[in-house]
């Protein structure tokens, strides 16, 4: 069978997270610059192969003091670390739409296993020819496992972040001729 290749469509894409913040409320944010393509075998993501990098300069939290907090050394160094990257190793379905896609996230020079659930929306023809795939992204993982570990001390005790990051998607890929 031929292989198929998928890139990202930005403009009706999105790659978000959420984290709590001082123990009783979330805050989220989203990447306004990220890229993905995926390989199959024909128009089936059941042994897909996937490659993402996500532009940490452009995390946009609607609070551009915050931003650039996130964007120093506390959090990501974008100076010295640009970019995200995350690449599948291995697709296990769960049902019909629904994948576990497991993969290695690098965050500052650091790689770890990572697991999300994929599902897998459909796929359709837009009115210009173009075959695309949605698909629904969900998350978590530990931000100190990538040596995010900034926080501080709450006088009511506790902490003002959470360790868990959940990440959301909603994704399109237009098939590539």
């Amino acid at each position: 069978m031929a292989t198929t290749k998928w890139s990202l469509d930005l403009s009706h894409s999105e790659l978000g997270f959420k984290i709590k913040h001082l123990m009783i409320s979330n805050v989220t944010g989203k990447f306004s610059k990220f890229d993905a393509e995926a390989v199959t075998n024909g128009d089936t993501f059941a042994d897909a192969t996937v490659v993402a990098d996500i532009d940490v300069a452009s995390i946009n939290t609607n609070n551009e003091q915050r931003d650039e907090h996130l964007r120093n050394a506390d959090f990501f160094e974008v100076g010295a670390h640009p970019n995200m990257r995350f690449v599948s190793t291995k697709v296990e379905r769960v049902d019909e739409d629904t994948f576990n896609l497991f993969g290695d996230l690098t965050i500052k020079d650091t790689t770890k296993p990572v697991k999300l659930s994929v599902e897998h929306n459909g796929i359709a023809t837009d009115p210009w020819g173009n075959v695309k795939a949605g698909f629904s992204i969900s998350g978590k993982i530990n931000r100190k496992d990538w040596g995010i570990n900034y926080n501080a001390a709450l006088e009511t005790g506790g902490v003002m972040l959470g360790e868990e990051l959940k990440i959301q998607g909603e994704v399109q890929l237009v098939k590539q001729a």
